[in-house]
């Protein structure tokens, strides 16, 4: 299984993908120069390393995700909670609430979140 984790700056890099993709990697390059004062050959050295790890791809000159936003860190956050809690959804949500209370918004967000849970069970 290839690494599917982003450093700080390669984060940075892929949010650039995602927002724009299909990006053409001139198109890339240039906009790397911009936002992060990147040199052509960094630009390529972070994306190749990227492709090899199959998330992004460069095909005929063109960039695109191979994994989306979205799946890449519910991926990630999957991990986490597999590796740190045993897979235990409600154990991370105990250790998290530990320390950082909830807003009335947030405890809303989340029943709504588990009620359509709840629906597609059934």
């Amino acid at each position: 299984m290839s690494d599917k984790t982003l450093g700080a700056v390669e984060a940075r890099f892929a949010d650039l993908i995602w927002q724009r993709e299909p990006i053409p990697s001139g198109e890339l390059v240039r906009l790397c120069e911009q936002e992060l004062n990147w040199k052509k050959s960094t630009t390529y050295t972070v994306l190749r390393r990227l492709c090899e790890r199959e998330i992004f791809q460069n095909a005929d000159g063109v960039v695109t995700s191979l994994i989306s936003k979205q799946d890449f860190y519910a991926q990630k956050s999957e991990s986490f909670v597999e590796e740190h809690f045993s897979g235990s959804l409600p154990a991370f949500f105990a250790a998290f609430t530990a320390r950082k209370k909830l807003s009335a918004k947030e405890i809303a967000e989340l029943e709504l979140l588990i009620e359509r849970s709840r629906e597609e069970e059934a």
